[in-house]
């Protein structure tokens, strides 16, 4: 393996990861008596100046046609509901838990550009929903009486339809690929903020941490899942291409479940795991598509009678 290659590697699992920490700083932030859009705020408005001294120091415009204006507020906006789901579902339910839910979006881009723009069906997609519809059953199982939250689910199944929405618009829009990615990332972060503040007036109160290392917390959100992953995944994809960094996405649930379990404290069952497991094996096959195909082609011609 090159040294380009194994670095691009690197990057793309220090990104996955990184995301993964979303629950590690959120959560410690609500025990401190803050809620959920306050939190994402003071997230966002942190990360818009660090990506704005990147912008500088890579000498990227901060101008922005009239054109574009429109779709960056549509993607500001669908990013700024995606994150405040699934910060809202932290509190009923897992943290791990729901991040792992969270990655079926994938399976949804896939479901939604077959049906909205045409693309081929594909026996992998079939057996994908096979698997994250198993994974899903698993993990909403009563145990001890109890049921997952439903309405803790439906806020991460809202989460990951608008994350599949913000996928889609991005991958269709020619007016938006023309655009940097620390540029874009500027103006959707920019635009979510003022979903949140709009937000405060409708029953949201601005809360502020209680204590100093909250702050710490905040700054860590900015970083970590924000600008660190956005920087690690764009080299990775230079250096890999798109469907390896993709597949090391799976790590995202991965890394958040690790932390929900050694640094929040929470507890999980092999049950969950199973059911974990078979939903990132599912975004996997869909995320890397065309290797299963060849699997499957090969399988095929191994045993003629079964074409």
């Amino acid at each position: 393996m090159k040294t380009a290659e194994l670095k691009g590697y690197l990057l793309a699992a220090i990104a996955a990861a990184a995301y993964g920490t979303n629950p590690a700083f959120a959560i410690p932030l609500y025990d401190q008596g803050m809620n959920p859009n306050t939190v994402l705020l003071f997230r966002y408005m942190m990360g818009i100046p660090l990506l704005a001294l990147v912008m500088g120091v890579r000498g990227v415009p901060f101008t922005m046609s009239k054109d574009k204006i429109g779709p960056t507020a549509i993607l500001g906006i669908l990013m700024a509901l995606s994150s405040l789901t699934l910060f809202e579902s932290y509190k009923y339910m897992n943290s791990g838990i729901a991040s792992t839910l969270l990655f079926v979006y994938p399976i949804m881009v896939a479901v939604m550009m077959i049906f909205f723009f045409h693309e081929r069906f594909k026996i992998t997609v079939a057996l994908c929903l096979i698997l994250m519809c198993g994974g899903l059953m698993l993990l909403m199982k009563p145990q001890g009486g109890q049921l997952l939250s439903p309405f803790g689910c439906l806020l991460v199944m809202v989460s990951a339809l608008t994350y599949a929405l913000y996928i889609i618009f991005v991958n269709v829009s020619t007016k938006i690929k023309s655009i940097p990615t620390t540029k874009l990332l500027f103006y959707v972060l920019s635009w979510g903020c003022m979903v949140y503040v709009v937000l405060i007036p409708m029953g949201y109160e601005l809360t502020l941490p209680s204590v100093a290392t909250g702050w710490l917390n905040l700054l860590a959100l900015a970083v970590i899942p924000t600008v660190l992953s956005l920087a690690c995944t764009t080299r990775a994809i230079q250096l890999i291409g798109s469907t390896p960094t993709a597949i090391l996405g799976a790590l995202e649930p991965v890394s958040a479940v690790i932390l929900s379990v050694t640094v929040l404290g929470q507890t999980i069952t092999s049950r969950e795991i199973i059911g974990g497991i078979l939903i990132v094996l599912a975004t996997t096959i869909v995320i890397g598509d065309k290797s299963v195909d060849k699997v499957i082609l090969h399988v095929r011609k191994m045993f003629p009678k079964f074409k």
